[in-house]
């Protein structure tokens, strides 16, 4: 059972509890000479105003003990302020940083039912949210109540029978505050939710707006995003509904009544036989002092609801099962011998996309896999690299069970090369060597130089140093792909996955990698999902995939002579057939099917 939201937020703030301690202690002496005012106010009026004998020399000596107090007051209110202020951003910092952490251990299964702009709405809206309960509520909260008790204290000393009666007051304000609490949550909550999936529909809109444009779908993404847009700004009026009906006026209706009723206590007798005109004074002044605090409180409410809200989205994604981050720094190199022994796997329940895969890969042999879309290449993939577990089978390297490896030791033999190159902002040499200390300037540039992009990176503008923007967009997808063949070779992986890497690379980098790929894949595994069936002809295996199933193995000469699915599939490529002939007995995947 997970420790409540509030519980966990205090967690956080107790980090930093000295620095809460000394901040609050520094609150008090603020409080304090702010408090001593009203009390110096009354001596000048009693001793001072109201004798006939007025002594200047006392009056001016105590207006300078005021003056002074309230010079001490806005220090200790200043220092106090700053203490809980950046005490605040360095819990929220500490907050986000553990959600970052914890979000790279989710396993890819999250992410594929979950729209990424909610994602980033956790770590950085959310987050925010929870910012402004530290900041905002928290200090004036703390300050509130620090206030609350000393004026409540100076009230009672002045007058035991009006401080009695205005301890209704608080209490009032507590049912208020419930009653606040219990309706704008489900508002904010609302609101919330249309936040983060208004953040998801802007990100994929965004990433997609060349087909939203090229299909002429601008009004129709417009009009989605206004229903979700007034479905939140419906619910926030409905929020500040609410806000308005239970704060600042009933905070200022109370407040009224309250000293009307002090004006006409003491006005209904002699305030010479009930209490000097310093006391009443004084009273007054503290009474307008008490609300003020209150009316703080209020003013924060939203913002503690919307926090404690976002806190606990934030931690619904904390308290999902990640992966635990094992040290690496021992792990031995493997053979790199892969096996799928009998492997069925789904993404969905009773939706299986591998069916009974069974092969072997051993070092230095190169295993394609190959197939129509949704036939279950990139699956097979994925399992090896353990972003899914198998429902039955057993997949091992060097004998072992992967199933028992951490994920880091898993990987950190492998390199891998997807489809769509990925460069990080950074220069040339840092999207090869990803900042890997064991990676040098030197390694960084020969393999660069054995995958043929050597060339082309020398005669950028700086080189190596060359700054990648926007994912890349500055170079070729050609060009983006050999740099990512390099970030793969720097690590000198056992094993290396080419995920349909040559599919977007022309024809004649084509030959670059195919001259690369026969040198880096001496002594290693290489493991192909192949798109163009020519860059696969030298593999030592091909496995041929329909379904989820293994239809034929062998290698090319093998495939060919069998005349099956991969010789159909070959000759539509190498246009040697016509094409209605090269598509008999092929079947068209079903929709929602994997690859």
């Amino acid at each position: 059972m997970q420790p409540s939201t509030t519980r966990r937020l205090i967690a956080y703030a107790l980090v930093y509890k000295y620095r809460i301690i000394a901040a609050l202690l520094i609150l008090c002496c603020a409080v304090g000479a702010e408090l001593g005012g009203p009390f110096i106010t009354k001596t000048i009026i009693d001793r001072h105003l109201s004798l006939d004998k007025r002594d200047l020399t006392a009056v001016l000596q105590l207006l300078g003990l005021y003056f002074g107090l309230l010079l001490a007051a806005s220090v200790c209110n200043f220092t106090q302020s700053y203490l809980l202020q950046t005490t605040a951003l360095r819990i929220i910092k500490n907050m986000r940083i553990d959600l970052m952490r914890h979000i790279s251990r989710i396993p890819l299964k999250y992410f594929d039912n979950t729209p990424i702009g909610q994602v980033v709405s956790r770590v950085a809206n959310d987050t925010e949210a929870v910012r402004d309960l530290f900041m905002s509520f928290m200090a004036t909260f703390v300050v509130s109540f620090v206030q609350l008790t000393g004026i409540y204290t100076a009230l009672f000393i002045l007058d035991v029978r009006l401080a009695l009666f205005t301890l209704l007051v608080p209490p009032l304000f507590v049912v208020v505050m419930y009653v606040h609490l219990k309706y704008s949550k489900i508002f904010i909550t609302i609101m919330r939710a249309r936040l983060s999936d208004m953040n998801a529909m802007i990100n994929e809109s965004i990433v997609v707006m060349p087909i939203i444009q090229a299909f002429r779908r601008e009004k129709l993404t417009i009009e989605e995003f206004e229903v979700l847009n007034e479905d939140r700004y419906v619910n926030q009026v409905k929020q500040f509904r609410v806000f308005s009906l239970s704060s600042r006026n009933i905070v200022g209706t109370i407040g009224s009544l309250v000293t009307a009723y002090v004006v006409w206590y003491f006005g209904s007798q002699s305030l010479q036989t009930a209490i000097s005109f310093g006391v009443f004074y004084a009273f007054i002044d503290y009474l307008s002092r008490v609300f003020l605090p209150i009316i703080g409180i209020f003013d924060q409410l939203t913002n503690a609801q919307r926090a404690f809200v976002s806190a606990e989205k934030v931690f619904a994604i904390m308290d999902m099962e990640g992966q635990e981050v094992a040290e690496t720094a021992d792990v031995q190199r493997p053979e790199g011998f892969v096996k799928f022994d009998n492997v069925t796997f789904a993404y969905k329940e009773g939706e299986n996309v591998l069916k009974g895969i069974s092969f072997e890969a051993r070092r230095g042999e190169t295993v394609a896999l190959v197939g129509h879309t949704g036939s279950g290449k990139s699956s097979v993939m994925n399992l090896l690299l353990g972003f899914y577990e198998p429902q039955s089978g057993v997949i091992t390297i060097d004998g072992r069970d992967i199933k028992g490896m951490s994920k880091q030791a898993l990987r950190k033999h492998m390199g891998i090369v997807l489809q769509d190159p990925f460069l990080f902002a950074g220069d040339i040499k840092f999207n090869v060597s990803l900042y890997n200390k064991d990676i040098t300037i030197d390694r960084v540039k020969s393999a660069l130089r054995e995958v043929g992009a050597a060339p082309f990176v020398e005669q950028l503008p700086n080189g190596y140093d060359e700054e990648v923007v926007e994912r890349g967009s500055t170079l070729s997808s050609g060009q983006r792909q050999l740099i990512s063949f390099a970030r793969a070779l720097a690590f000198d992986p056992s094993i290396l996955i080419l995920d349909e890497a040559t599919a977007s690379i022309d024809s004649e980098t084509e030959g670059l990698i195919q001259q690369a790929l026969k040198v880096v894949s001496a002594g290693r595994t290489t493991l192909v999902i192949a798109h163009r069936l020519s860059t696969i002809r030298e593999a030592d295996q091909i496995l041929v995939l329909h379904r989820g199933e293994i239809m034929e193995r062998g290698n090319h000469k093998e495939l060919m002579a069998l005349q099956g699915r991969y010789y159909k599939m070959y000759q539509l490529q190498s246009g040697e057939k016509d094409v209605s002939a090269a598509l008999t007995g092929s079947t068209i995947p079903a929709a929602g099917t994997t690859t």
